[in-house]
């Protein structure tokens, strides 16, 4: 997986050189449902692992604020993958182009060599997304819900209806599955969000803080889930500012601020001999000390 330009890396003389930024080549066991269009092969960037997310100099701009610079990144089919950056770092902005959510300025975005915005049915039935904010319909309950997106996604009502009850058992949420979304916590509404996301099996999950708010004996739950999907396969995007889980889950990573790629590689490239943490807070600078507030010290 590669950051295109090589301007967004550090100048620090501490950077891994761009051409060993690039993943090894790994066995694939495949797809979890389907198979890749062939013409992924056609925007492949180099030997190794197919892309299952190619950004092509994306961008975005509010008013006088660049949310997101000419961003590119490749992201290998079958990678757990972390995007990590300070709040306002432009993630969030970054994967709601990726995922058809919000239009760019300019750029293209490929889903397993699909346009998302040129043939946005056929991309988007490949992507599983736990956007941020949590958008659902929570008058529903939360097996009903899962149950209409999966039918949203063109599965019989049998099959949705099979895979809600699965799912909602596999998130710990069988108990609460009558229950309205509205009526649910924050932690609950992460979970039934991510079960919509997974409903209809597909091959790429792209997850905005799937963590957040959700209790640590869920959090491990929902680690197992995404460990195994990935085993199987398929490839998970997860946005996140604790340095902690990522490092943990994730085989590659990429590092934001304020709208550009700082660094990307396999994680153990992009930390350099040092914690995720520790490199984090090398790449982003700005760190602040408590001083004054005496105040507070009584």
């Amino acid at each position: 997986m590669v950051a295109n330009d090589s301007s967004h890396l550090p100048n620090d003389g501490s950077q891994t050189p761009e051409e060993n930024l690039e993943p090894t080549p790994t066995q694939q066991t495949g797809p979890v449902e389907g198979e890749i269009p062939a013409s992924v092969a056609k925007h492949s960037r180099f030997d190794g692992p197919p892309i299952a997310i190619d950004i092509r100099g994306l961008s975005k701009i509010f008013g006088n604020t660049i949310a997101v610079g000419n961003v590119s990144l490749a992201i290998p089919h079958g990678s757990f993958f972390g995007l990590v950056g300070p709040n306002g770092a432009g993630k969030t902005t970054l994967l709601s182009m990726v995922t058809g959510m919000l239009v760019p300025d300019q750029g293209v975005a490929y889903i397993n060599g699909v346009d998302i915005w040129d043939e946005p049915q056929q991309a988007k039935a490949m992507l599983g997304v736990l956007p941020d904010g949590d958008r659902l319909f929570d008058r529903m309950s939360g097996t009903a819900l899962v149950t209409y997106v999966g039918m949203l996604h063109g599965l019989d009502k049998a099959t949705a209806e099979q895979r809600a009850n699965e799912l909602m058992h596999a998130l710990g949420l069988q108990d609460t599955g009558s229950k309205m979304v509205a009526d649910y916590s924050q932690g609950m509404t992460k979970k039934v969000a991510l079960a919509c996301a997974l409903v209809h099996a597909p091959k790429i999950l792209v997850l905005d803080e799937p963590f957040e708010s959700v209790d640590p004996i869920s959090a491990a739950g929902i680690r197992e889930l995404l460990n195994s999907f990935v085993e199987a396969g398929g490839t998970v995007i997860l946005s996140s500012h604790v340095m902690d889980t990522v490092e943990k889950l994730c085989d590659h990573v990429a590092v934001m601020n304020h709208g550009q790629v700082l660094a990307a590689g396999t994680t153990a490239q992009v930390a350099n001999g040092m914690s995720l943490d520790e490199r984090f807070r090398q790449l982003i600078g700005g760190e602040t000390h408590a001083e004054g507030l005496d105040w507070l010290r009584q």
